[in-house]
């Protein structure tokens, strides 16, 4: 991923996180005729080997979710590589409808392929979306996707925000954990109604040092520290709020060779996961499936928000 990525993002300093929206603080307000009860976050973590997370001990917090909740194991299409993944995962589309087959996302018609996120604001105008992400492409505005719609009238009128740090400038383990504070503060005080999170240090530690090293472990330790660190904050939020109905979901755009790098139809490339786990007022009634391709998550979770799926 990270050796075709660093030719096709913009260049955003490390501090302050820039973010995309204006007067957030007053979104309460605008918000009367949307009182949803209903949450959904999807998280995306980058380039991680399920076998590597099923080993002993390992990423406990993103098993809390497969094991916890329902879960599927996914075959992703080729090229393995992150733009056409996550634009499959985002758009509920595939490589061929979305037309994106690499990282520099030249011709794509994302333009006909709604996000998941768009999606559900269509069906509910006054719903409040956040998209967060080490990678740039899927959300600047700036950059050459972006896969998320940036929806500047939605950003103005404070029902949309789109937060984006740089990890291939500045390195994605600072970058994934800016990335993962924000989301523990945007759940605990004000959460969207629908959100996306991106989480890349893994996938870079595979390319730098291979999907079976040492460093890869470890990277996969620290996302999987973040994603505890946001399932804690839902979990808090949800005993604090108990009419809410969260949906959170996670999944991944490829693995890795034992080597490092993707791209290619290895078995190991193309194994993905998915998997979903509802907290709150619901948690005794967990969603089911038995199989998920990567173009079905988006509907599938849009069905979470009551969202018509065209």
């Amino acid at each position: 991923m990270h050796s075709t990525k660093s030719r096709v993002c913009c260049l955003i300093p490390p501090l302050p996180i820039k973010i995309v929206t204006t007067n957030y603080g007053i979104h309460r307000i605008l918000r009367k005729d949307f009182l949803c009860n209903k949450k959904l976050l999807l998280i995306g973590v980058d380039g991680v080997r399920l076998d590597i997370v099923r080993k002993e001990n390992h990423a406990p917090n993103i098993n809390r979710i497969l094991n916890n909740g329902s879960s599927a194991e996914m075959t992703m299409e080729v090229p393995t590589i992150s733009g056409p993944g996550w634009s499959s995962i985002l758009t509920g589309t595939t490589h061929a409808q979305h037309g994106v087959q690499d990282n520099t996302f030249r011709g794509n018609r994302l333009y006909e392929c709604p996000d998941f996120l768009t999606r559900a604001a269509v069906a509910h105008p006054m719903m409040k979306t956040v998209a967060a992400s080490s990678w740039p492409p899927l959300v600047d505005p700036a950059g050459p996707g972006p896969v998320i719609a940036t929806r500047n009238d939605q950003i103005i009128s404070c029902h949309h925000r789109l937060v984006v740090r740089d990890g291939e400038t500045y390195g994605y383990r600072l970058a994934d954990s800016e990335i993962a504070r924000f989301a523990v503060i945007s759940i605990s005080n004000d959460p969207a109604d629908a959100s996306f999170i991106y989480l890349g240090e893994v996938d870079e530690a595979g390319h730098l040092y291979g999907g079976i090293s040492e460093e890869y472990e470890s990277a996969l330790s620290r996302v999987d520290e973040h994603v505890g660190e946001i399932l804690d904050a839902v979990e808090r939020r949800s005993f604090n709020h108990p009419d809410e109905d969260w949906l959170v979901c996670i999944t991944t755009d490829h693995g890795h060779l034992d080597e490092g790098g993707h791209g290619g139809a290895d078995p190991v490339l193309r194994r993905s996961f998915f998997g979903a786990l509802r907290l709150g007022v619901r948690s005794s009634d967990q969603y089911s499936f038995e199989s998920m391709r990567p173009e079905q998550i988006a509907g599938w979770m849009l069905r979470h928000l009551d969202t018509p799926i065209q």
